[in-house]
């Protein structure tokens, strides 16, 4: 009687089986696909972070520029780097320039420590 072969055998003359590989590549694509998502996220969360930064720094500008002005009481640098704060922004630098103008500088660091982001704005009295 002969043995017939079953789908689980290769075919005669065949010492090399294909089978598992779908898989292999599934989970290499997969890995890929999620790689991608990964920096895909970090970039989304540096816009983020850089968008905060530029935030903090046109309000702190603002204050400072009220407070050098006279519209609201305190020193503008100590008024910009409150505002700062209350962003969870650091003032990285603060410049009262003349004509009652102030640029500011802000700094927001990461979650995970790649550096930070940086804001810049500059506000004074309308033209």
């Amino acid at each position: 009687m002969k043995a017939t072969a079953t789908s689980h055998d290769p075919p005669p003359g065949d010492s090399h089986s294909d089978r598992g590989a779908g898989r292999v590549l599934a989970l290499a694509l997969g890995a890929v696909v999620m790689v991608l998502l990964a920096g895909l996220l970090l970039l989304a969360q540096a816009g983020v972070m850089a968008s905060r930064a530029a935030t903090a720094a046109d309000l702190a500008a603002l204050a400072a520029a009220d407070a050098q002005r006279g519209l609201a009481s305190g020193e503008p640098c100590a008024v910009a780097g409150d505002v700062a704060g209350r962003h969870e922004a650091r003032l990285a630098s603060c410049k009262v320039l003349g004509g009652d103008e102030v640029e500011v500088v802000t700094e927001l660091a990461y979650p995970i420590a790649w550096g930070t982001a940086t804001g810049r704005a500059r506000a004074g009295p309308p033209p």
